[in-house]
């Protein structure tokens, strides 16, 4: 065989040879992969032979998207041999390498990591200099040092004499807004909703008792408006500022959603005595006779122009405040949908989430009053309660009342939803029941997304997660509420649970991470409002108050 027709990574095989041979020493088993160098019948099949424990077989047969093939292994340590079948299609030699030197070292922290390309996105948007990682200690790669960032900004090794994007976020990512809290407001009811304004200079929270107050954080979390909500069934089920910060509209179990004007001279805002909140009545004829119509999630376009809506009748809205009427119905789900959002600044896609178990995509360049959607991605087990976009039109997560969180990459998605039943002997509903023990560890058989992150609890009321912020983490995290009162925070590349956030003494339905600084809000059922902070002075401890509590386990897989 003509040696330039071996694989491009093949010439690299020599370079193990040395730990091949320490490897066999051990005993290790030898896998030889076959590994094709095209897909044309014609071509001759390349062996190339490494040498792998058998633990990390099974961890190569679980890679997705691998076609079916021979796979002979041998023991050393004896006469026996075996052949088995394991997924395998143009394996990467540098993914055995990896797990090999993994193995071989006793750690296996890397094992795990996402391998696709968002982690790539991610690294590199959170990677310092090039020239500060050459750095090794040992022939290992080292962390980069705040202390050295700063040597080498002023050093100019970049030859900006500045901090890029990327740079900010490998030094504001490593200080994780854990430190705290401290309370911002305490109401006599549940905290149902939270969040920044998109320049961080306010802070929104809706309380079941049909508060909704504004902050202004610059000016020391002084109440900007105390709003009193109009026409409210049960709660306040979302808020939303406009693009401009001008306006704010909320929803609840109706099927009005009001309309607020924030930037009104008074602070007391009491519906229609001091001021109007115009109502948005999203009813149709379709849903008129539909008893406890209810709007559950509610977002503006980019710019300012729509409201998009999800409702218990199973459709999205999208409301034309121009005109100020629906514009569009779409048929989207056959159950509740309780969450909804714009996949980008476009405003062309719209991600949904329902009870159906399924995430949805739509594309409004192709309307659909059929309900027939874009493309939908299954892998939850139990309903959606909340997505949210990374903002580029491709990647989202959800939380899922299966007590996980997933990550999506849209261009997996299907065209239909395919049909899995799974039998259970009770009806189980999230609202005051505990997910089912034996539950816990199933994983749906058409599951398509990413990763799946778990340790939190997603129970008795729409538990929210999201991305941690571009600018100042490059969306290296991914935090959710939880119903076990703790705020969670997991690495989206390894899966790892970095942090948890713990003091509330009721769940933690909405939380939010500053989009700038190291800080985040969390808003529970004990009617908190508590900031975190990384407070720069040195300082790791935590004032919240230790929970004796069962420690649950981060899984991702």
């Amino acid at each position: 065989m003509d040696r330039h027709r071996l694989p491009p990574f093949a010439s690299a095989a020599s370079a193990l040879n040395a730990d091949t041979c320490r490897m066999r020493r051990q005993g290790i088993w030898a896998l030889g992969a076959l590994l094709p160098e095209t897909e044309t019948n014609d071509t001759p099949i390349i062996p190339l032979f490494r040498f792998l424990p058998p633990t990390l077989l099974q961890s190569l047969s679980a890679l997705p998207g691998f076609a079916l093939l021979n796979i002979g292994v041998r023991c050393h340590s004896c006469t026996c041999s075996k052949v088995e079948d394991i997924f395998l299609d143009r394996l990467l030699y540098a993914v055995i390498v990896k797990l090999m030197h993994s193995r071989a070292q006793g750690s296996g922290g890397n094992s795990g990591d996402l391998d696709h390309d968002i982690a790539q996105l991610t690294k590199l948007r959170s990677k310092p200099n090039e020239h500060l990682r050459k750095a090794t200690l040992g022939g290992l790669k080292m962390p980069v040092s705040t202390l050295r960032m700063l040597a080498a900004r002023e050093s100019n090794y970049s030859g900006r004499g500045r901090f890029s994007l990327s740079d900010s976020c490998h030094v504001l990512s490593r200080y994780l807004p854990i430190c705290g809290p401290q309370k911002v407001d305490k109401m006599g009811s549940r905290a149902y909703v939270s969040q920044f304004s998109a320049d961080g200079s306010l802070f929104v929270a809706g309380f079941q008792g049909s508060h909704i107050r504004i902050y202004n954080v610059d000016k020391g979390w002084e109440v900007k408006k105390n709003i009193l909500a109009k026409s409210l069934r049960w709660t306040i089920t979302d808020t939303c500022l406009s693009p401009d910060q001008r306006y704010l509209v909320y929803s609840s179990m109706s099927p009005l959603v009001h309309i607020v004007n924030i930037e009104s001279a008074a602070t007391e805002s009491l519906a229609n005595v001091t001021e109007i909140h115009d109502g948005l009545d999203f009813s149709t004829d379709n849903n008129d006779e539909h008893e406890g119509f209810s709007i559950f999630s509610v977002k503006f376009s980019t710019d300012g122009r729509e409201l998009v809506a999800a409702s218990s009748d199973g459709a999205i809205y999208i409301y034309d405040l121009v005109a100020n009427k629906v514009g569009l119905q779409i048929p989207a789900h056959e159950v509740d949908v309780n969450t909804v959002c714009f996949a980008d600044e476009s405003g062309h896609i719209i991600y949904s989430g329902s009870d159906d178990h399924f995430c949805k995509v739509w594309d409004r360049r192709c309307p659909s009053t059929t309900g027939q959607a874009a493309g939908v991605l299954t892998g939850h087990l139990e309903g959606i309660t909340f997505i949210d976009s990374r903002g580029d039109g491709r990647y989202l997560i959800s939380n899922g009342k299966d007590q996980s969180t997933k990550l999506w990459d849209i261009r997996k998605m299907t065209s239909n939803s395919p049909t899995f039943h799974r039998r259970r002997d009770f009806i189980w509903d999230y609202r005051w029941m505990e997910y089912p023990v034996e539950d816990r560890n199933l994983k749906h058989p058409h599951d398509q997304s990413v990763a799946t992150y778990k340790g939190h609890s997603v129970l008795y009321t729409l538990i929210r997660c999201y991305f941690s912020p571009a600018y100042s983490t490059g969306q290296k995290y991914i935090y959710t509420g939880s119903s076990d009162c703790i705020v969670y925070i997991y690495d989206l590349v390894s899966g790892n649970q970095v942090a948890k956030l713990n003091h509330h003494d009721k769940p933690v339905r909405d939380c939010s991470w500053h989009p700038f600084y190291p800080l985040m809000v969390t808003s529970s059922w004990d009617g908190v409002i508590a900031k975190w902070e990384f407070p720069g002075d040195g300082k790791t401890t935590s004032s919240s108050r230790p929970r004796q509590r069962r420690s649950r386990r981060a899984m991702f897989y």
